[in-house]
């Protein structure tokens, strides 16, 4: 059955409100609003602090969407929950990509709440996502919001994938079990905005211990009270992966799309079993060159995690790194892709093979479309989840799967030859 919500039932002024279209992101974002087929008759508008600078990306986007030309502009401050009360009001989904969340985005997820608002943005924060799992999720099941983190890189492939594995599974009868996502070719950059996100989590670790335990804890997310599961910690060191015939090193993101993924299974009721166990690595070129990449790999992301918790460094750091509203440039992101492997295996020993490709920047062009998508989905399709403070899969699943297949990314799942491992 679906859930009507308040959002969904009420007429409200707009389908979406994108908050923060100034940013580097923002702009992607709003580009896409502006000329995709799937936001084809969209009632959206930009919202932020600054309204000369809103007026500006209309204008941009004017010269190659005339239609646009009208769009609505909404003002409000993150440090003034009255203005966000009002915005949140008048929209059936705010799509926020104002980062660092930990910062700037409480208030906008409290006020959303508020208003039965769905919400999607891009964080990675983990220790921003428990506090809004523990201050927000049984209000937003009460209002009918569904406060939807992690829409982008962090952390569709991963949510999506195994919930695609799953659903290929279970068409024959069967429950996957485990699998193990490996993050493999890719060419793309960062943003300033995803800098300041990185060394804020950073500066909290350094202050809190209990930051570094969450970060520590494998099912972080996990509805409270948290029972556990199976997997440890995350991969560490190099691996040699036999069904790919690579070598293998720890991926970075893999300490928030992991618990992302945990929290899906809860949430949907364990449809992947109490037991399903879950892991993400980065491969390294087939061929005698694997193994001296993972090991400089492993060994340069250990270094580089142990420098950064000095406060000097970090300062040293952020000043050589882009700046909020800094990004790679259009030629960066047209030579962008990435290709993510997921390899799985059923409760009856049958093994499964998906892949999750883009031909975009993972981090930007194809974070923007998979943000959109997200905010296209909940404003406009129908969909089973309740409210709450949910994640990718466990809020629209196979509607906004369907849906980035639409938008062109790749995909795909099979039965894979050999068995198990």
């Amino acid at each position: 059955m679906t859930h009507p919500t308040p959002s969904a039932s009420s007429d409200r002024d707009f389908e979406i409100v994108l908050w923060g279209a100034t940013g580097y992101t923002g702009r992607l974002v709003a580009e896409y609003l502006a000329t995709a087929p799937s936001a084809q008759g969209l009632r959206w508008a930009l919202a932020g602090r600054d309204g000369a600078k809103l007026e500006r990306v209309c204008a941009d986007l004017t010269v190659t969407s005339p239609h646009v030309a009208q769009l609505p502009i909404l003002l409000g401050d993150a440090a003034a929950p009255s203005t966000l009360d009002a915005i949140a009001r008048r929209t059936r989904v705010v799509c926020t990509t104002v980062g660092p969340y930990a910062k700037y985005g409480s208030e906008l997820v409290a006020a959303c709440v508020r208003a039965g608002t769905h919400t999607c943005d891009l964080t990675g924060e983990l220790q921003w996502i428990r506090r809004m799992i523990d201050a927000h999720h049984e209000a937003a099941r009460a209002s009918g919001a569904r406060i939807v983190h992690c829409c982008g890189f962090d952390s569709i492939p991963s949510d999506l994938g195994v919930f695609m594995l799953h659903e290929a599974a279970e068409a024959r009868g069967r429950r996957i079990a485990r699998v193990d996502a490996v993050f493999g070719e890719s060419s793309g950059g960062f943003s300033g905005g995803t800098v300041a996100s990185m060394l804020g989590l950073l500066e909290e670790v350094a202050r809190d211990p209990g930051v570094k335990r969450l970060l520590d804890d494998p099912y972080a997310l996990d509805p409270s009270p948290r029972t556990g599961g199976p997997d440890g910690p995350d991969a560490k060191g190099v691996a040699y992966e036999r069904r790919l015939g690579r070598w293998t090193a720890p991926f970075v993101m893999a300490a928030i799309n992991t618990r992302v993924v945990r929290r899906s299974n809860a949430l949907l009721g364990y449809p992947y079993g109490k037991d399903f166990r879950y892991s993400e690595r980065m491969s390294l070129p087939a061929g005698a060159a694997g193994l001296p990449a993972a090991l400089a790999l492993a060994g340069g992301s250990l270094a580089f995690q142990a420098a950064m918790q000095i406060g000097p460094v970090r300062g040293l750091v952020a000043k050589r790194l882009p700046q909020p509203g800094e990004g790679p440039s259009p030629e960066t992101r047209a030579k962008g892709y990435f290709v993510a492997r997921l390899l799985g295996e059923d409760d009856a020993g049958g093994a499964w093979r998906g892949e999750v490709q883009d031909r975009r920047d993972p981090g930007y062009g194809s974070t923007a479309v998979m943000l959109a998508e997200s905010a296209l989905c909940l404003a406009r399709d129908a969909l089973a989840s309740p409210g709450g403070v949910l994640t990718p899969a466990s809020a629209m699943g196979a509607p906004l799967l369907a849906r980035l297949r639409a938008a062109g990314m790749t995909w795909t799942v099979q039965p894979a030859e050999g068995g198990a491992r």
